[in-house]
């Protein structure tokens, strides 16, 4: 006879991570093709000579080196293990109870519905617009006396669309004070948008306001795993005593500062990387695709009950992309070259007449 688990457990998905198969070019998983800056690879190199030690639970200084940043006290600032952990933290300090509801637009991150069931509450998904960005008034209008907590993803993952400052105020206006809402700004470095909202600047007097940012994305840290939050201290007091400890490792910790004193030369990839995301798009139309415009490093293939069918093809023409069940697929802008060998594959006739048809 085996222990007891939680029965609910068995309807729960596992996390699905983006494919990975040797020689092939993967765009599947929205990571920066280029690896760490040559100061920021030393410091790795010197924090893991001291890999026989503990890191600092606190992660202290690197909260530190955060707040200065962004011009916020220490106690304005945690640090998870990716942002993905601290989105299962912020379920589990805001639902205890089955009622508890969790709102999030959908599609947008599939971790959303996963971190809420294991934390024992209950989803509530409110469709994209037909443009698939956050249909904000449909949101506010689905908050119930339930909600405790609203994830709202911008720009949008897996879609790459992105609301302005002006609409997400609004938003946040109609949001009673005792609701957390999360503005989890993973891809805020590649926005472009004259309107962009700075969820940091956006909470500096709504204390129910929390933004969350990663070290994955434009920092090209996805491998160590360490994203960060910026909120009320009530809040962040409450996510520091349910972090699992010393799960943000030394190595990551080092890193993160070292990112962070680079910044500048580390963002410069992203104008890069927005340019190639760009070029990627135009040829996409003309060949044409549906393709929302994206304030990410990735773009939105509209391509329904076919997805999983194409992104099989493109697997077995070398390009590895990542399959949303029957909405779409998630192509990752990765370098000129790698780009070059998708675009051969998704504007060839053979696949345009088989897929566009």
């Amino acid at each position: 006879m085996t222990a007891r688990i939680r029965p609910d457990l068995e309807s729960i998905p596992a996390y699905t991570p983006g494919r990975s198969h040797p020689g092939a070019v993967k765009l599947a998983s929205n990571e920066t093709t280029h690896g760490p800056l040559p100061t920021v690879a030393k410091v790795i190199a010197e924090a893991a000579e001291l890999a026989n030690r503990y890191p600092d639970n606190q992660s202290s200084e690197l909260r530190a080196a955060i707040a200065e940043f962004h011009g916020v006290g220490v106690a304005n600032i945690a640090v998870g293990c990716g942002s993905v952990a601290l989105c299962q933290e912020l379920v589990q300090i805001t639902c205890d109870a089955p009622t508890d509801e969790v709102m999030f637009a959908w599609r947008s991150f599939e971790a959303y519905p996963i971190v809420t069931q294991v934390g024992n509450a209950r989803a509530v998904q409110v469709p994209l617009t037909e443009g698939l960005a956050h249909d904000f008034d449909a949101m506010a209008a689905a908050i119930t006396e339930h909600t405790r907590l609203i994830f709202v993803c911008n720009p949008n993952n897996p879609t790459g669309t992105a609301v302005g400052r002006a609409e997400v105020v609004r938003f946040l206006d109609a949001v009673p004070e005792h609701i957390l809402v999360v503005l989890d700004e993973a891809y805020y470095e590649y926005v472009r948008l004259a309107d962009r909202p700075d969820g940091v600047e956006i909470r500096r007097n709504r204390p129910n306001v929390l933004v969350l940012r990663t070290f994955s994305k434009a920092y090209g840290l996805a491998g160590l795993r360490v994203g960060y939050a910026v909120g009320d201290p009530e809040v962040i007091t409450a996510l520091l005593k349910v972090h699992i400890p010393f799960s943000v490792n030394r190595l990551a910790q080092a890193a993160a500062m070292a990112s962070l004193e680079a910044r500048e030369e580390l963002l410069d990839r992203t104008d890069r990387t927005v340019a190639e995301r760009d070029r990627m798009r135009t040829a996409l139309l003309a060949a044409g695709y549906r393709v929302v415009p994206s304030e990410t490093n990735f773009l939105w293939l509209e391509l329904g009950s076919r997805s999983g069918e194409f992104a099989e093809a493109s697997a077995e023409a070398g390009v590895l992309l990542r399959p949303y069940g029957s909405d779409g697929v998630r192509v990752t802008a990765g370098d000129p070259h790698e780009n070059d060998l998708l675009l051969a594959f998704a504007t060839d006739p053979e696949i345009t007449g088989r897929f566009l048809a």
